[in-house]
């Protein structure tokens, strides 16, 4: 069974097939996505990685866990499952304009 592992404080300049070649010396990857911003397209710094089995995932997390990579400590562990979020993107009371509260225009 794959076992996804999550790496963050990745360098920026890191894309897919590094970060897949990276951790192919700890065995085999099923899978290397760098996560990046939706706007931009610029690295958001942290990624996921896919290992075939959880042999793998382990030798992985402990050879790469605190290892340094071009000035930057990597943070290596296994994923933890993604969390449910409201389709609207989260609570957001407070944060706006109310027509009820004044604004410069209060007539």
């Amino acid at each position: 069974m794959a076992t996804k592992i999550y790496v963050g404080n990745l360098p920026f300049g890191i894309d897919n097939v590094k970060l897949q070649e990276l951790f192919a010396t700890a065995g085999t990857v099923t899978s290397a996505q760098v996560i990046s911003d939706r706007y931009s397209g610029r690295s958001r710094g942290f990624g996921f990685v896919e290992m075939a089995s959880d042999e793998e995932a382990a030798k992985a997390i402990e050879m790469f866990n605190n290892k340094e990579m071009d000035g930057r400590t990597l943070v290596v562990n296994e994923a933890r499952p993604r969390e449910d979020r409201p389709a609207d993107g989260g609570d957001r009371r407070g944060a706006g304009f109310s027509r009820d509260r004044g604004g410069y225009n209060r007539n």
